[in-house]
């Protein structure tokens, strides 16, 4: 028998090596992810203690306060990390909640870019990484 009769007319698999850096982008997406959201809560954290590492800027036109974002990004970082141990396992929940919460926090982190416009920069950089891998990745069952 051949290769095509033993598979019944199913599509060609993708080919290894886009697998192996999905899988390897994957697990340190989901480390990565993990790690941001720790720093996400310790983000939120020195927000609601009013430390001065943010900057208070006027006539922004989403005007949330320190103490907000901070109450933002904690809620943020605990969801993130539970999201990152799914996608750590490769469970499907975790791919796809891994995707919701790094779009979230993509658009959380545009909206506080005047508080701390590096950190911003950076962990949006990061959440389009781990959204990329999630999509790419497929997990053997």
């Amino acid at each position: 028998m051949t290769e095509q009769s033993r598979a019944g007319n199913a599509p060609p698999a993708e080919p290894f090596q886009k697998q192996s850096v999905a899988t390897g982008i994957s697990i340190v997406a989901a480390v990565m992810l993990l790690l941001a959201s720790v720093m996400s809560i310790l983000e939120g954290i020195v927000a609601i203690a009013r430390d001065p590492i943010y900057v208070e800027r006027a006539h922004y036109a989403y005007a949330f306060g320190s103490t907000a974002w901070g109450w933002i990004h904690i809620p943020l970082g605990v969801v993130g990390a539970v999201c990152a141990l799914g996608l750590m396992f490769g469970t499907r929940w975790g791919r796809y909640a891994a995707m919701v919460v790094a779009a979230v926090v993509i658009i959380a982190n545009f909206m506080s870019l005047p508080h701390y416009p590096m950190w911003s920069v950076l962990v949006i950089a990061l959440s389009v990484v781990v959204i990329w891998a999630a999509v790419t990745w497929r997990p053997e069952t």
